[in-house]
C-alpha cells in the first residue's frame, strides 16, 4: 500500500509546495547564482509542486545524459536540460501520473524557452529501473531529489542506479536521513512518510546499502539538519532527529574501503565555467584552483576516471604506496596511543 500511498499524498493531497505540513521536503535558500538562473527560466506551475530537499545539480554536466529518479512535475530536469544543453538529455521517472502531466503539459513551452529540446518523461517505480525503457549503462550522472525516502525498497534503487550508470559515472543526490532507525509504527504514517520523514533511511545503513550496491567510498558534499516545524508532527517523530544530506557516488572500479596514500596530488585547473575559483569535490575536499592538493587514491580515481579529468592536472600514479593517508587512520595498530600501551577502549 505504500506506494498507493505516496501517489495519493503527492497527487491529490498537495497541489503546491505551500501544502507541505513540515519543512523536509524544502531546498535550502542559498544556492549558488547558476542555479538560480536556470531555475528562473523553469515554469511557474513546474515551480509550484516542487517537493526537494536539495540541489542535484553538479558541475560539469554540457553534453550529459542524465537520469532523475522521482522527477514529479519536472523542475530539476527542466533545470539540468539548461545546464547539459542541447547535445544532452534529460529524463525524468516517476509513478504519479497527476506530476507527470504537469511536466509533461510543459515540455513546448521549455523547448521554446531554451530553443531546445531534449527531455522525456517515464512513469515508472524507481524501485524497478530495469522494467523502465531506458538503457542499461546508458547515463553519465543520476540525480534524486528526496525522493529515495519514500520507495518501498531503497537498496534496490541504489542497485538499479548502479546498472543504469556508464563506467565511471555519478550517483548525486539528496535526501532525508534519520539519527537511528525509524520504527515501523511510524513508518505506517501516512502524513509522516508523505513528509519524507518516517520513510527516511538510518544514514549508517544507508553507507551499507550503497557499497553493497558497488557504489564504494560514498562521499558526503552537504548536511543540513531539519527543523519541522509543526509541533504536532515533531511530537510524533520524537526523538528521532533527520538532516537533509546530499551524497556523490562514483562507479568506479577499484576504490578501497580507506584512503590510501600514493603520493598523488592534483591541481585544478580553474576551467569549469560554474566553478572558476575552486572546485568542491566534497565536504572535505576543497580544491582551490592552481594549488597543488594532495590526495587519496580514491580521491585521484574520482577525478582522474569521471567526466572531470580535462579539468585537472595530476601528479604521481599509483606504483608507490605509503599506508593509509596521513588524518585517516582508521584502525590502524600504528596510531594507537604508546601511552595506554597500545590499549583501545571499548565502543
Amino acid at each position: 500500500m505504500q506506494h498507493e500511498s505516496v501517489q495519493n499524498y503527492y497527487g491529490k493531497v498537495l497541489q503546491s509546495s505551500a501544502d507541505l505540513q513540515t519543512n523536509a521536503c524544502c531546498s535550502p535558500e542559498d544556492m549558488p547564482d547558476y542555479v538560480k538562473r536556470v531555475l528562473s527560466k523553469v515554469h511557474d506551475e513546474v515551480l509550484m509542486r516542487y517537493y526537494g530537499c536539495g540541489l542535484v545539480m553538479p558541475h560539469v554536466l554540457k553534453g550529459a545524459r542524465v537520469l532523475d529518479l522521482g522527477c514529479g512535475a519536472g523542475r530539476d530536469v527542466y533545470a539540468l536540460a539548461q545546464l547539459v544543453g542541447p547535445e544532452g538529455h534529460v529524463t525524468g521517472i516517476d509513478m504519479t501520473d497527476e506530476q507527470l502531466d504537469v511536466a509533461r503539459a510543459h515540455q513546448g513551452w521549455h523547448a521554446e524557452q531554451f530553443g531546445y529540446q531534449n527531455t522525456s518523461f517515464h512513469k515508472g517505480f524507481i524501485e524497478k529501473l530495469d522494467q523502465l525503457p531506458v538503457e542499461a549503462g546508458s547515463f553519465d550522472v543520476i540525480v534524486s531529489n528526496c525522493v529515495i525516502n519514500l520507495a518501498t525498497d531503497k537498496e534496490a534503487v541504489l542497485r538499479g542506479a548502479y546498472g543504469l550508470l556508464k563506467a565511471g559515472g555519478e550517483m548525486y543526490f539528496s535526501d532525508v536521513y534519520a539519527d537511528r532507525r525509524v520504527p515501523a509504527a511510524m513508518a505506517a504514517d501516512e502524513v509522516l512518510y508523505g513528509e519524507c520523514l518516517s520513510g527516511a533511511l538510518y544514514w549508517n545503513d544507508f553507507l551499507s546499502f550503497a557499497k553493497r550496491a558497488g557504489f564504494d567510498d560514498p562521499r558526503l558534499v552537504t548536511q543540513r539538519e531539519l527543523t519541522i516545524e509543526n509541533p504536532a508532527l515533531e511530537a510524533r517523530v520524537a526523538p528521532l532527529r533527520f538532516n537533509s544530506s546530499t551524497y556523490r557516488l562514483f562507479k568506479l572500479e577499484g576504490l578501497e574501503p580507506a584512503c590510501e596514500d600514493y603520493g598523488q596530488a592534483v591541481i585544478y585547473k580553474g576551467t569549469i565555467e560554474t566553478a572558476p575559483h575552486g572546485f568542491q569535490l566534497d565536504d572535505h575536499h576543497y580544491m582551490e584552483a592552481g594549488k597543488v592538493f594532495a590526495v587519496c587514491g580514491n580521491t585521484w580515481k574520482m577525478l582522474a576516471e569521471t567526466r572531470h579529468a580535462e579539468h585537472f592536472e595530476f601528479i604521481g600514479d599509483f606504483s608507490k604506496h605509503y599506508g593509509i593517508f596521513e588524518g585517516c587512520g582508521g584502525e590502524s595498530p600504528f596510531e594507537r596511543d604508546a601511552a595506554t600501551g597500545g590499549a583501545l577502549s571499548c565502543c
